[in-house]
C-alpha cells in the first residue's frame, strides 16, 4: 500500500506539471484555432524570470512568482500584436500561424540563451522538508506544485464560466463569425487569451524549473507533452485536457516503476497511438460530420 501511494503522489506531481503546461496551450487552440509553438520558449522564459527576481533582486518567492506571471503576460500580448494580428485575416491562418511561433519560440530561446547564458541553474523556489504519513513522504515541493496548479485549473475554470470575458472567449470559440455578429470584440478576446496563455506558461515553467533546473532548452519536452496530451484529450478541450494530463502522469508514474524511466514516454506514447487509432477526435473531442 505504502508503494501505491507513493506511486500516486509521483504521478499527480508529474500530472500537475503536465496540466500546467497543456492548459495554455489547448486554451489557445480552443479560442483562436492556433497552435502557438512558442509556448516552450515562455515556460522556459517564465523560470528564468522568477529566478532572476530571487537571486539577483533578492525578492520573496510570491514576487518572484509575479514577475514571471506578468512577464508571461506581456510577452503573449506581443505575440498577439507583432504576429497573430497581422495574420488573422489571411486564408492559411493556422498553417502561418504555426511556423510563425515556431520563430518567436526561437527568437525568445535566444533571448533567454543571451541573457542568462548556457549552463543550467538551479530553481531558486524550493521548500525544504515534506509530510510523512506512515511510510509515504510528500515533499513539499510536490504540494506546492499541485497546489499552484489546482489553483490555476480553478482560475481558468472561474473565468471561463462565470465572467463577461469568458463568455466572449467561448462564444468566439464555438463561431467566431456569430460572435463577431453579436458585438463581440474578437481582436480583443485573441489578446486576452494570449496573454493569459502566456502567464500560465510562464508560471509553469517555474514550477518544472523547481524540480529539473533551469535551461534555456527546458521547454521542449513539456511543450512535446503538452501537445500530445492536448490531442489524446481532443484539441481545445481545455477540462479534458486537465483530466488527461492527470491520468497521464499517474500512469507514466506506474510504467516508470514497473520497467523503468527510460521506457517510459515511449510506452506511453504506444497507448496514446492506440487510443487515437480508437478515438481519432481524442478522448474528450466530438466527432464532426461536414454535409457536402
Amino acid at each position: 500500500m505504502d508503494v501505491v501511494l507513493q506511486i500516486l503522489v509521483s504521478g499527480l506531481t508529474i500530472g500537475a506539471m503536465y496540466a500546467a503546461s497543456t492548459i495554455g496551450l489547448a486554451l489557445v487552440y480552443g479560442a483562436l484555432n492556433m497552435l502557438n509553438m512558442a509556448q516552450g520558449a515562455l515556460l522556459a522564459f517564465g523560470g528564468y524570470v522568477c529566478m532572476y527576481v530571487m537571486d539577483s533582486l533578492g525578492l520573496p518567492a510570491p514576487l518572484g512568482l509575479l514577475a514571471a506571471l506578468v512577464t508571461g503576460g506581456v510577452l503573449g500580448l506581443a505575440i498577439y500584436a507583432l504576429v497573430t494580428r497581422p495574420m488573422l485575416g489571411s486564408a492559411n491562418f493556422e498553417t502561418q500561424i504555426f511556423i510563425a511561433t515556431i520563430g518567436v519560440g526561437s527568437v525568445l530561446q535566444s533571448a533567454v540563451l543571451h541573457l542568462f547564458g548556457p549552463q543550467p541553474k538551479a530553481q531558486p523556489l524550493q521548500i525544504p522538508g515534506g509530510l510523512t504519513l506512515g511510510g509515504v513522504t510528500l515533499p513539499w515541493q510536490n504540494v506546492l506544485i499541485m497546489g499552484v496548479t489546482a489553483l490555476m485549473l480553478a482560475g481558468v475554470a472561474w473565468l471561463l464560466g462565470r465572467t463577461r470575458a469568458g463568455l466572449a472567449i467561448r462564444a468566439t470559440a464555438q463561431n467566431r463569425v456569430a460572435a463577431q455578429l453579436m458585438g463581440i470584440r474578437i481582436g480583443r478576446v485573441y489578446a486576452q487569451v494570449l496573454m493569459l496563455s502566456g502567464a500560465l506558461a510562464a508560471v509553469s515553467g517555474v514550477m518544472v524549473s523547481s524540480l529539473s533546473g533551469l535551461l534555456p532548452t527546458m521547454g521542449a519536452d513539456p511543450m512535446l507533452k503538452a501537445f500530445v496530451i492536448c490531442v489524446v484529450a481532443g484539441l481545445g478541450n481545455v477540462p479534458g485536457a486537465a483530466l488527461a494530463a492527470l491520468v497521464l502522469g499517474v500512469l507514466e508514474a506506474v510504467i516508470q516503476y514497473l520497467f523503468g524511466v527510460q521506457y517510459a514516454f515511449a510506452i506511453l506514447l504506444a497507448l496514446v497511438i492506440a487510443v487515437l487509432i480508437w478515438r481519432p477526435y481524442g478522448l474528450f473531442g466530438t466527432r464532426q460530420v461536414v454535409r457536402l
